[in-house]
């Protein structure tokens, strides 16, 4: 039996005017499959022919999703606070894309909603309230080819890497990358520091972005965007990034800003 990647690859392939037997060879897949798939999508029968089930990814060729700047915001929110797991039994092979929002900012639970409803216009988005955040939540049997960085255990502890489509989207938008990135595993506030001076303390404030996360990976991925941007950047430690002269923080403001 062909999983539905397999049938909605092959009927791409049929739609761009090859023949059922091209298909077969180029695939693998009978020549009576495809047929039968053929007909059923022909009579409206076919449940993955849908608007709701199709994927980019999966056409042949691939294309890059529907709304490339809303994906790449997408990317940034997935690798800070996202994650893919079933979303029933394993073997329906749904998938629920979930990210979890601060209820603190429920102006960035309303961007992530948009952004997954431009990425993926047809699926239903639901919000989950969790303790302290909610769970913006949708179900896809496509998640993993749109973030294919999905994988058993947590991603600090394994390479996350983006695919050659992924990185020509994020160099196009790598300002919305470095907002979702930000939005999720980021935060900007004003530092205050305590100087001795002969005559008393003194002190004075600055406004800087911090960045955290506990994959090196993630955090190449961020700082190599914010050298594309010309971003200037530190590292104060293992897992944080921080962002502090003043036309660096300048430049941030830009397009990032507080949360809200």
């Amino acid at each position: 039996m062909y999983d539905p990647r397999t049938r909605t690859r092959a009927l791409a392939m049929l739609d761009q005017g090859l023949t059922v037997s091209e298909v077969s060879r180029r695939t693998g897949i009978s020549r009576y499959a495809i047929r039968e798939w053929r007909l059923r999508t022909d009579q409206g029968r076919d449940l993955y022919a849908s608007p709701a089930h199709h994927c980019p990814r999966c056409m042949e060729p691939p294309a890059p999703p529907e709304d490339p700047k809303a994906y790449s915001y997408l990317l940034g929110l997935y690798l800070g606070d996202g994650c893919i797991s079933p979303a029933s039994d394993p073997a329906k092979n749904v998938w629920a894309l979930r990210i979890a929002c601060a209820d603190a900012w429920p102006g960035l639970i309303e961007q992530c909603v948009q952004a997954i409803g431009a990425v993926r216009p047809e699926n239903k988005i639901r919000l989950i309230q969790k303790e302290g955040c909610t769970e913006v939540n949708s179900h896809s049997k496509h998640w993993p080819c749109l973030f294919p960085q999905h994988g058993p255990g947590k991603k600090h502890t394994r390479k996350i890497e983006l695919e050659d489509w992924q990185q020509e989207i994020v160099d196009q938008h790598t300002e919305e990358l470095v907002r979702g990135l930000i939005h999720s595993d980021g935060c900007r506030h004003v530092n205050r520091v305590r100087r001795p001076l002969k005559d008393g303390d003194r002190w004075y404030e600055y406004t800087r972005y911090e960045f955290t996360n506990k994959s090196a990976d993630i955090m190449r991925i961020y700082t190599d965007a914010l050298d594309r941007l010309g971003i200037s950047w530190r590292r104060m430690n293992w897992k944080a990034i921080s962002v502090a002269r003043r036309e660096a923080v300048a430049r941030l403001d830009e397009f990032v800003g507080p949360k809200y």
